[in-house]
């Protein structure tokens, strides 16, 4: 997300970062530059514009900080502007103090309303609480359907009746109230547009029900009509938040930093993969650090913490500082791995210190192929344990055997042996490390310990 603009925004202050000193014509001249990058990720024309004259507004004519150049000092301002843009803070899911607390979410077709109503139901009960989903789409064919298998699928109960989609959600907050589920999630119908049945309706639901939260759900690949949608649903239904989805294919990102402005609604949430774990709370700081290449380490390592099991990531490491590493255990990682998500999103949260900007680019310009990490762990599935644990003793025909059984080749067998070799080697090198705290390139060692356990 945001990689065109984060692109265009590192070029625009590299260029004034050259010249050392800015003059006011160069100030203006950087700001026309930021303009066109604005514009071009399509953010909204009149939040551009307010914007430029706020940063403007605060530059010319302004001492720089001690410390700071005036790049750095025009960085930081647009830095600041970005984060209020996004909403400053993150705001999260309000409960009610009495139970149960009803989620509304509402949208238009193919925005993933659905799927995202079961990922929200699915961090929700990682985070303890006992949610309940709600099929109130009775007009979308299998709409109530495709709900169970999602509710199935994150161990989630679905309510569903043959009913009007009013008296459904009145039924589902009885059953909640009776066997005691603390949150309950609607999802109601949408519509290919904005119509007025429509509407009339989920006011209707809403008057009934008295939702404590009404998330609207925004495919955020259709940017501008994505902050226009959001205007028209809040001034009809009123919307708390927003979600946006398949913010993994955006890369402009115009609709996140426009409805704040525009709709001055939060957006709360960002569906970030098709996957039911694939969705992030929005923190407005760390995706403006994002956007001007500042990484996000905070990111990184809650991701890190959720795809390894804290247990074994403990054994691994006793393993590894006793000399000890596996084809297991790289398949372990390899598995991890996939659970953070795309390699690509990964990369874009490597901060931007020395030493990490060629090799940040280099993964970039690499077009990682993310099957390959599927192949790699057919291949470590496809041998023995006894040749898991101990590779030295797979020879030609023992490869033949692995690349047949993983329905890869030969080459990829042996690609897999040697980056097995290298992980190895690396980890020699880990050990020597003073107890796992050694500094490396800024990071500690632990949390480099960490991306591989």
């Amino acid at each position: 997300m945001f990689e065109a603009l984060s692109d265009k925004l590192n070029r625009v202050f590299g260029k004034a970062g050259r010249k050392g000193k800015l003059t006011k014509s160069d100030i203006e001249a950087v700001l026309r530059e930021i303009r066109i990058a604005l514009l071009e990720a399509d953010v909204n024309v009149q939040v551009v514009k307010s914007v430029i004259e706020e940063i403007k507004g605060e530059l010319l004519g302004k001492e720089i900080s001690g410390g700071l150049t005036p790049t750095q000092e025009v960085i930081k301002s647009v830095h600041q502007k970005l984060v209020e843009l996004l909403g400053e803070k993150h705001e999260g899911l309000t409960f009610s103090p009495s139970p149960p607390t009803v989620v509304m979410m509402v949208g238009l077709q193919g925005s993933g309303k659905t799927t995202t109503a079961a990922k929200l139901a699915k961090m929700l009960k990682a985070q303890g609480k006992n949610p309940l989903l709600v099929a109130a789409d009775t007009y979308r064919p299998a709409a109530i359907d495709q709900l169970k298998v999602l509710g199935e699928e994150v161990g989630v109960p679905v309510y569903h009746a043959n009913e009007n989609p009013v008296t459904i959600s009145i039924g589902a907050i009885k059953q909640a109230l009776t066997l005691g589920n603390d949150v309950v999630i609607i999802d109601t119908a949408g519509r290919l547009h904005i119509d007025d049945a429509m509407m009339q309706e989920l006011e209707a639901i809403k008057n009934s029900v008295k939702p404590t939260e009404v998330l609207l759900v925004v495919d955020a690949m259709t940017g501008q009509e994505a902050v226009n949608v959001a205007k028209t649903f809040d001034e009809r239904v009123g919307i708390t938040g927003v979600i946006l989805t398949k913010m993994d294919g955006d890369a402009r990102g115009g609709a996140a930093l426009s409805i704040k402005r525009v709709v001055g609604k939060p957006i709360k949430y960002v569906g970030v993969g098709e996957k039911l774990d694939m969705l992030e709370p929005f923190h407005p700081d760390r995706i403006a650090n994002r956007i001007l290449g500042m990484g996000d380490i905070l990111t990184l390592i809650e991701k890190a913490q959720k795809a390894f099991d804290e247990q074994k990531a403990l054994e691994m490491e006793k393993r590894l500082m006793e000399g000890e590493f596996t084809l297991e255990d790289m398949r372990e990682q390899l598995r991890a791995l996939r659970n953070m998500g795309s390699i690509s999103n990964i990369v874009d949260m490597l901060p931007g210190i020395p030493g990490l900007g060629n090799i940040k680019q280099a993964l970039k310009n690499a077009r990682i192929n993310e099957k390959e990490i599927i192949h790699m762990e057919a291949v470590i599935n496809s041998m023995t344990p006894e040749e898991r644990r101990n590779p030295s003793i797979i020879n030609s025909s023992r490869k033949r055997r692995i690349a047949k059984g993983s329905g890869t080749s030969v080459q990829m067998v042996n690609r897999v042996l040697k980056q097995y070799q290298q992980m190895r080697k690396m980890m020699k090198g880990l050990k020597k490390g003073k107890k796992g705290k050694k500094k490396i390139k800024g990071l500690p060692l632990d949390f480099n310990l960490n991306l591989f356990n």
